[in-house]
C-alpha cells in the first residue's frame, strides 16, 4: 500500500499559501509515498512538484482542481490544463482524453463548489472516484453523504486533506494498493477501487483562519477589478 495525499494547494492557488517545496518537504517528513498538488484551474505548480518530487523520495502526481460549470473536479495524472467553465461531463471527458482520472471532491459541500448543487446522481456516477472524506469539515455530514453515495453505487473512494498550508498535508491520506510506485499505477489502482482511507479532520481554528483569509483575498480581487 502506498500512502498518497491527493488534494493539496500551493501558493499558485488564490487561497493557497506555501511553495511546492514546502508541500513536498511536509509530505516527505510524514513518510508519504506520493503527493498531488491540485491548484485551482492551474497546473504549472503541480508539474513543478512532479519534477522535484524525486528529490524528496516522493512520487509526484500531476493534476489540478478544475472549476467546472457544476463545481470542482480533481483531474489527476494529467499534464495539460483543463479549462474552467465546461460542463461536468465535458470536464470529465477532457480529463479522460489525457488518460487521467476524474475524482469529485466534497460533492455535497455546496458552499465550497460541490457539484451536487448543479448535477444529479446519474452524472456523479460517471466520475472515476469520489472524495468521501475531505478533512476540512465542520460536522462531517457532507462527507457521510458522499460516502453513502459511493457505497451505494460501487464507486471508488478517496480521501483528501484539501491542504492550503503545508502543515495540513497528510491529514487525510488515501492508501493505494498500486502495482508500482508511479503516478499512473497509483491512479489506475484508484480507478479500480483499491483504496483504504486514513483520516483526521483539519483543526477548526485552521479552517476558520483560511476562510477569513480567503474572504480578504476575494475582497482585494474585487476592489482590484473595479480599479482596472
Amino acid at each position: 500500500m502506498y500512502a498518497v495525499e491527493l488534494h493539496s494547494h500551493s501558493a499558485a492557488s488564490y487561497d493557497g499559501r506555501d511553495s511546492v517545496e514546502r508541500l513536498l518537504a511536509r509530505a516527505s517528513e510524514l513518510g508519504l509515498d506520493a503527493l498531488a498538488v491540485t491548484d485551482h484551474d492551474e497546473i504549472t505548480a503541480s508539474l513543478q512538484a512532479v519534477e522535484r518530487a524525486t528529490e524528496y523520495d516522493l512520487v509526484g502526481i500531476p493534476g489540478m482542481e478544475i472549476s467546472s460549470a457544476a463545481g470542482h473536479v480533481l483531474g489527476l495524472d494529467i499534464t495539460e490544463p483543463v479549462e474552467p467553465g465546461l460542463s461536468f461531463r465535458e470536464t470529465l471527458a477532457r480529463i479522460h482524453e489525457q488518460g487521467g482520472i476524474a475524482v469529485v471532491p466534497h460533492p455535497y459541500q455546496e458552499m465550497r463548489s460541490g457539484v451536487m448543487d448543479k448535477i444529479g446522481p446519474d452524472q456523479l456516477k460517471e466520475a472515476d472516484a469520489i472524495e468521501v472524506y475531505n478533512s476540512r469539515l465542520v460536522t462531517g455530514y457532507s462527507n457521510r453523504q458522499a460516502d453513502r453515495f459511493a457505497t451505494k453505487h460501487g464507486l471508488p473512494k478517496t480521501a483528501g486533506s484539501d491542504a492550503h498550508v503545508a502543515e495540513m498535508v497528510g491529514r487525510a491520506v488515501t492508501l493505494v494498493d498500486a502495482d508500482e510506485r508511479t503516478a499512473s499505477s497509483i491512479c489506475e489502482a484508484i480507478r479500480e477501487g483499491r483504496t483504504v482511507l486514513q483520516t483526521r479532520r483539519t483543526p477548526f481554528r485552521v479552517s476558520l483562519r483560511q476562510a477569513a483569509g480567503n474572504t480578504r483575498r476575494r475582497f482585494r480581487m474585487f476592489v482590484s477589478g473595479l480599479l482596472d
